[in-house]
């Protein structure tokens, strides 16, 4: 029992930090993408929440293919430098692929202001949110209550296992 409330708390950690994160690196990149200059603010929202979720989306995906292949049942305890490894490259590998084909199709465009790797063309900083964003959310998912780590709510449901008296109720209908 007590791995599986470990696996559950790891994952909310890590969803929260994920979200959370990629949101904010998000908004904080729109100058770098020429969106930011002729898109509306309703688009731009738009964008920003739809790249989100599929930032979302791709960490949990590789998350869990990487809990699949390398993970343990009492993970993020141990094994957790092969998952964390699996899962920042697997992460960091799709971003790459993703924005090379998206910026060659013309779905979004960088602004003069977005650094890139020579040759490639690739933006710097969505790669960047690929390493530092599930580093964080690994950390905390990693962290251990009272350990000095990140605690974040885990909104965790408690129940009581108390088995009922029905020899109680069965002597009153008898009275």
């Amino acid at each position: 029992m007590a791995s599986s409330r470990a696996w559950l708390s790891a994952l909310r950690r890590y969803f929260c930090v994920v979200v959370a994160g990629n949101l904010a690196w998000e908004f904080a990149q729109l100058p770098l993408y020429t969106l930011w200059k002729t898109g509306s603010a309703t688009g731009i929202v738009f964008a920003t929440l739809h790249c989100t979720g599929g930032d979302v989306l791709i960490a949990g995906a590789s998350l869990i293919a990487s809990l699949l292949l390398f993970g343990a049942i009492d993970w993020p305890c141990s094994r957790f430098l092969p998952v964390a490894a699996a899962t920042s490259i697997a992460g960091l590998a799709y971003a790459a692929y993703s924005e090379h084909l998206n910026t060659a199709r013309g779905a979004w465009t960088y602004s003069d202001l977005m650094p890139v790797l020579p040759g490639l063309g690739t933006g710097l900083a969505p790669l960047a949110q690929w390493i530092a964003v599930p580093l964080l959310a690994l950390a905390a998912a990693r962290s251990v209550r009272g350990a000095g780590g990140l605690d974040l709510p885990t909104m965790a449901i408690t129940t009581s296992r108390s088995t009922p008296d029905h020899r109680a109720r069965s002597d009153r209908r008898a009275s």
